[in-house]
């Protein structure tokens, strides 16, 4: 058993990181400025998008991109009741309403067969968006989520929080080019938000990025800054003007020069961090498939997962105890772990505000009583790892149920 206790998902910051964040600070820009510039630019290339905008969080791309779609009151958004509860909120803080879609079994992506049926369907307003989340990094189905959005006239916005740098049919997520050829039209309304929370592949401590057309991109600029004309180094610096137009009632979501100049040396390393997570992955993967209590990870052919988390199924009927003493388990063994996530739809402000009950979505009910996420990030070391294995190794074996051997009635018995 480990001695100290292993945290759940830690940052990795190293000497570049730190001394960026100290030139930045001994310069003239410490809020939006010439580093956040930079990060935009070198992102939008790093992802193969049109375009990038700096944001403080994913929770303000998603709002931004909302706004700049101009989905409203009386509009209606798909999306999933597995996810964080910052991809719904935004819906509601336009005015819209959510419509919840239950889950793949295999992935918990949004389930894109139940999407046709419910923008076919949706009686309750018109639908104007669907908003799929690349959940644990692995992502969604957008080629026929797409389709649908050609077919239906609908836009997209991604919830990438977890999906950097993951790649769908040899794409990266954020990335303009799995937009086909044939859905032109639609690829002009597709967004995607990323996140760069402390916990997240890259991170500037709190902060996001809106990936998409450069049309969209400037509009969203102007609703995540006050609604203003200009910026303030758009006015300040030696080639900006005073004068600007407040031109709508906009937000504050700019992200700083401070959060960019972390970014700027994480993402240079963020393909060696990936290298790690799918080290780590494939060493948990080797240790849990030998156990029948256990459901590693799905991984699709045509995908390249972030691996952002690690989440196992517990096949609770198979041990003897639930999901929460084994949580408790692995915490007496000094192991970090969490849960994600808490569906939706069972969170009080949801369930009383839209009258949900659990199984309304039954494959997010029934899987998330059985999700655990286990620590993986890239400063784990191979003992980390050999030590979550163990611990987990460790709690199967004690708490799994006897495994009883059938025989046959003797041939004097009374079967009844």
């Amino acid at each position: 058993m480990r001695n100290c206790f292993l945290s759940f998902s830690p940052p990795l910051i190293a000497d570049e990181e730190i001394d960026e964040v100290v030139d930045t600070l001994r310069s003239d820009w410490i809020t939006t400025g010439p580093k956040v510039r930079r990060f935009e630019e070198v992102f939008a290339a790093f992802v193969g998008a049109s375009g990038a905008l700096a944001l403080n969080s994913c929770t303000g791309a998603l709002h931004v991109a909302l706004a700049a779609l101009g989905v409203g009151p009386g509009d209606v958004v798909i999306t999933t009741p597995m996810t964080f509860c910052s991809s719904v909120h935004v819906i509601e803080h336009v005015g819209a309403r959510p419509l919840l879609v239950d889950v793949e079994p295999d992935t918990l992506n949004i389930d894109p067969a139940q999407v046709r049926k419910k923008v076919q369907g949706a009686a309750n307003g018109r639908v104007k968006a669907i908003l799929p989340v690349h959940l644990y990094g692995h992502p969604c189905e957008m080629h026929t989520l797409l389709d649908i959005a050609q077919d239906y006239d609908l836009a997209i916005v991604e919830d990438a929080a977890h999906a950097l740098p993951a790649i769908y049919k040899d794409q990266l997520i954020g990335s303009a080019a799995y937009n086909r050829e044939t859905l032109a039209s639609t690829a002009e309304h597709v967004l995607t938000c990323f996140s760069f929370y402390a916990t997240k592949n890259l991170t500037t401590a709190e902060g996001g990025m809106l990936t998409g057309s450069p049309k969209l991109l400037d509009d969203a600029r102007i609703w995540s800054l006050h609604g203003m004309s200009r910026d303030a180094y758009k006015r300040y610096s030696s080639e900006g003007s005073w004068y600007y137009e407040v031109v709508r009632p906009g937000f504050k979501y700019n992200m700083t020069d401070i959060q960019a100049a972390i970014g700027l040396h994480q993402l240079r390393k963020l393909p060696r961090f990936q290298v790690r997570r799918q080290e780590i992955a494939q060493r948990y993967n080797a240790a849990f498939s030998q156990f029948a209590e256990l459901q590693t990870p799905t991984v699709r052919p045509e995908v390249e997962p972030a691996w952002h988390l690690y989440v196992l199924r517990l096949h609770t009927e198979r041990l003897q105890i639930g999901r929460s003493q084994f949580i408790e388990e692995l915490k007496a063994r000094h192991i970090g772990t969490s849960v994600h996530f808490i569906p939706i739809h069972l969170h009080p402000y949801y369930r009383d505000r839209y009258g949900y009950k659990p199984d309304d979505f039954p494959v997010a009910f029934q899987e998330y009583q059985r999700l655990i996420s286990l620590p993986l990030y890239p400063r784990m070391s191979d003992q980390d790892v050999e030590d979550v294995v163990e611990a987990v190794s460790e709690v199967v074996k004690q708490f799994r149920k006897p495994r009883y051997v059938w025989h046959a009635p003797h041939a004097n018995s009374t079967v009844r």
